[in-house]
């Protein structure tokens, strides 16, 4: 296969508006934190940085987010920051545009701007992927994260019987608000919270959804603008098969998203998958990362056999230039667990199980870490208060 053409500057510059400031809600190219972008023959990529003061404890976390996501076009060979220090003027300018950012997309989305949106995705049905993120919400639920889970496969919605979850969704008047939001399921796992919005709690399981796209488009949305979320540390969205309305509406709303890709090792799954992440990178959303779901069926006497065939997920990652996360087995513990609604990823200790765990502890770790939110403008604040003599000097 030929090196990829070297990226445009929009082309950078429409991955770096996934980059989110998480205090100032606003992503940091609109924001003005990026003044210039240069893009060599050879792929090598210079994206100038001005953070609001020195010394930005966010310093370390727009860099991953940076490095992550620019480096993850094709055609780029090698990230580098050149970092600067906003005068009093542009920091007043980028504080200006964050209230005004706010006021204006207030009703975007209610998913807090300190929120990893991770999106699930496979391009074609059969390949596992509500079970794999139900399963993968458990599991970095239960290292006390709380997760939030849309289940934006509208016509095929599943995730409700797969955590075992049957309540009708109701709507309340929060915060001194004319507006009712939709308050979501909750369920406790461990130290951990889960929190699920789901078609499936509005209709019988056995009811039929006969929307076209644009009504599609809209209950995504809807459950995007109107559900009280609250604070979350993980958003997992189990997106429908295909390319169509609902992934595109979600890249418009979420551009921060990060996108995991399910294939099988079948050879038919991973080509459909090649789309999934084709649309993806053309939306400037990254793929974080691949999982072959299936890899493997494991009888009852520990025996392993290759149903589906071998390779597709590592062929995928290959194609698509991402890593190869996690290879889940097929195992009948994996059904059972969601036919009873309890996931296997907390309830199990077969290998499908840790093999979820360990997808999980990844992803925490290493792939999307959680944000922290001890920022520029908190100790901005503290400055100023000091200053003005409002609250005592801390000691550490």
């Amino acid at each position: 296969m030929p090196p990829a053409a070297p990226p445009t500057v929009d082309d950078i510059l429409g991955l770096l508006r996934g980059v989110i400031d998480p205090e100032l809600g606003g992503n940091v190219v609109d924001l003005g934190m990026v003044p210039s972008v240069t893009v060599g023959q050879d792929g090598h990529v210079l994206v100038s940085v001005k953070l609001t003061i020195s010394g930005c404890p966010l310093r370390a976390q727009i860099k991953k987010d940076v490095e992550t996501r620019v480096g993850a076009h094709p055609g780029v060979t090698k990230v580098k920051i050149d970092w600067g220090e906003m005068t009093p003027d542009e920091r007043s300018a980028v504080m200006t545009k964050a209230r005004w950012n706010a006021k204006e997309n207030a009703s975007d989305t209610a998913v807090p701007a300190n929120t990893r949106v991770l999106a699930i995705a496979s391009g074609k049905g059969g390949v596992g992927k509500s079970s794999v993120t139900v399963n993968l919400a458990a599991a970095i639920a239960s290292r006390g994260f709380t997760v939030g889970v849309l289940d934006a496969d509208i016509w095929g919605f599943s995730v409700p019987r797969l955590l075992g979850m049957s309540d009708r969704l109701e709507a309340q008047k929060v915060d001194g608000s004319d507006r009712p939001m939709i308050i979501p399921n909750e369920r406790r796992i461990g130290p951990g919270t889960l929190k699920v919005v789901s078609t499936g709690f509005l209709v019988d399981e056995e009811t039929a959804l006969m929307w076209r796209g644009l009504m599609l488009t809209k209950a995504v949305e809807q459950f995007l603008n109107d559900v009280r979320w609250g604070q979350l540390d993980y958003l997992l969205i189990d997106m429908p098969p295909g390319t169509g309305d609902v992934q595109m509406g979600l890249a418009r709303m979420l551009p921060r998203t990060d996108m995991l890709i399910v294939t099988t090792p079948a050879l038919a799954a991973q080509k459909v998958a090649v789309r999934a992440a084709d649309m993806a990178r053309r939306s400037f959303l990254r793929v974080a990362g691949v999982v072959e779901n299936m890899s493997s069926f494991i009888c009852d006497h520990g025996e392993r056999y290759e149903l589906f065939g071998r390779g597709g997920g590592q062929e995928l990652a290959n194609t698509i230039g991402a890593e190869l996360l996690a290879q889940i087995p097929l195992e009948a513990a994996v059904a059972a667990g969601g036919d009873s609604g309890a996931p296997v990823a907390i309830e199990g200790d077969g290998e499908a199980a840790r093999a979820f765990r360990r997808l999980a502890e990844r992803l925490v770790n290493e792939t999307i870490p959680p944000i922290a939110l001890a920022g520029c403008s908190a100790r901005m604040l503290d400055s100023i208060e000091l200053t003005l003599g409002r609250k005592p000097a801390t000691t550490a």
